[in-house]
């Protein structure tokens, strides 16, 4: 297959099938993972793959706590907001496998200003991405079905207490693995939207 058919034929898997998933496809997709580019050559992704059914629930419950306050924060009804989460993780559950992508610094350069410090963290999490999407087309070329969600950014708290994260080890993304299902038409924007010649402005014609 052509490679951008491959690229474009991608879709996220956001209600995965049953079905037993070898381990080694788990392997072979966190092997796609980490030879993609990043900064320094540092790799400054760490991942903590969850098979255990108890330490997977107990991971999506102790998230939807922090995820609850959240809801509620937000003025949604704690009977709707309960819903919402319940949805969510019993989707979650269905994977096989939870890859949970985390950010080390340990690896990075170390600079005594703010403006360079945060632009090597963000450097971290665009490696941390590519990362990430790299695992996506490879479980794609393997026949399976995954879907990149976001929630550990939002409940940091309860990833490191169920995985005993090291300090220097943040939650950045959650990777479900299983059987494809629920995906959808893939649509983007023309690149006539989003591409520019020269300069902003000189729209790609």
């Amino acid at each position: 297959m052509d490679v951008i058919d491959f690229i474009r034929g991608r879709r996220s898997s956001k209600n995965l099938g049953a079905g037993h998933v070898p381990f080694e496809i788990v392997v072979k997709a966190v092997q796609a993972g980490v030879w993609a580019a990043n900064a320094h050559n540092s790799q400054p992704w760490r991942f903590v793959v969850v098979s255990d059914e108890e330490v997977k629930k107990r991971l999506l419950d102790e998230m939807g706590k922090e995820w609850l306050e959240d809801l509620i924060g937000d003025g949604i009804d704690a009977e709707k907001a309960l819903k919402i989460i319940e949805s969510s993780n019993g989707r979650s559950m269905k994977a096989a496998y939870l890859v949970v992508v985390c950010l080390t610094m340990a690896d990075m350069d170390v600079y005594w200003d703010s403006k360079r410090s945060r632009c090597e963290y963000l450097m971290a999490v665009q490696s941390v991405a590519a990362a990430v999407q790299n695992m996506l087309l490879a479980l794609h070329g393997m026949g399976y079905g995954a879907c990149w969600r976001c929630s550990p950014l939002f409940a940091p708290d309860a990833v490191r207490r169920v995985l005993q994260l090291p300090n220097d080890v943040e939650p950045m993304a959650l990777v479900e693995i299983g059987h494809r299902g629920g995906e959808t038409t893939g649509t983007r924007k023309p690149l006539s939207d989003v591409v520019f010649l020269n300069r902003w402005g000189e729209h790609l014609r």
